[in-house]
């Protein structure tokens, strides 16, 4: 395990052509620790690490609000999403190395990584640029309770396909969600991951039965089938595969 794999960092090549066209939009680094149940009691002791070391190493090295997530309904659980908000890849850079040289931050990681066990199993990450439209992962206010969070991932054939369906959203599909009370929090395409090319979103409702009924007067709703009766804009063009994973917030979310 590295030593800023809680942080910092992701090992993977930058698509060239997403450097050069890319948008001013901020970077979403999502840290995806995948866990097994066992008496290694990775659940409680990477959410706790995170909680009381990793979060606060962020906020002294000057990093925004952090969101935090573990699954709801999704393959391969359990595990925990940390997304991190960076203005820029030099900001994420420069942050990385404030944490490394974070005593009281590397103490704690020293003392996680001697405990008997795993805290995880594994840590995946994938680096999003916010779209246009939407320029930076937005934190709702607070609801009565801890919402439902989706991310969605659309892939699609080629980057060109991927640009028409980034341009649905920021034409109209997004102003809908947001008109039927869907909460959006960001929308990015990769800049490093798996699945290239694909646009990434989540969305946030009051409860499952909430998440239903909008979801089914979305797909009702005129502007929309307007919108995907377009030549050129049905997802048999530009979407090749969609999936979706269900969350909860973490009691120290940013994003609840």
């Amino acid at each position: 395990m590295l030593r800023r794999s809680f942080l910092a960092g992701a090992g993977a090549s930058f698509l060239m052509e997403n450097l050069l066209a890319a948008p001013k939009g901020a970077i979403l680094e999502l840290r995806h620790y995948s866990m097994r149940n066992s008496s290694d009691q990775q659940m409680q002791r990477t959410t706790e690490f995170i909680e009381k070391h990793a979060i606060p190493a962020s906020k002294r090295a000057g990093l925004g609000p952090t969101a935090v997530f573990a699954n709801l309904i999704a393959p391969s659980g359990p595990f925990v999403l940390m997304i991190n908000s960076y203005p820029s890849l030099a900001a994420m850079e420069a942050l990385s190395d404030k944490v490394a040289q974070d005593k009281e931050f590397q103490k704690a990681l020293d003392t996680l990584y001697a405990m008997p066990g795993l805290p995880y199993q594994r840590v995946d990450t994938t680096l999003l640029r916010c779209a246009d439209f939407m320029p930076v992962m937005e934190t709702p206010a607070p609801a009565k309770a801890p919402r439902v969070f989706e991310l969605r991932t659309y892939e699609s054939n080629t980057p060109a396909t991927l640009k028409r369906k980034v341009k649905m959203f920021a034409d109209g599909e997004m102003a809908i969600f947001r008109r039927l009370g869907m909460v959006p929090v960001f929308f990015g395409t990769p800049v490093a991951g798996a699945n290239q090319p694909h646009l990434s979103y989540m969305l946030g409702y009051e409860s499952l039965a909430q998440r239903e009924k909008l979801w089914q007067a979305f797909l009702a709703d005129p502007e929309w089938i307007k919108m995907r009766s377009t030549p050129g804009l049905s997802d048999a063009e530009i979407v090749s595969n969609i999936s979706a994973t269900l969350l909860r917030p973490l009691p120290f979310s940013a994003v609840r």
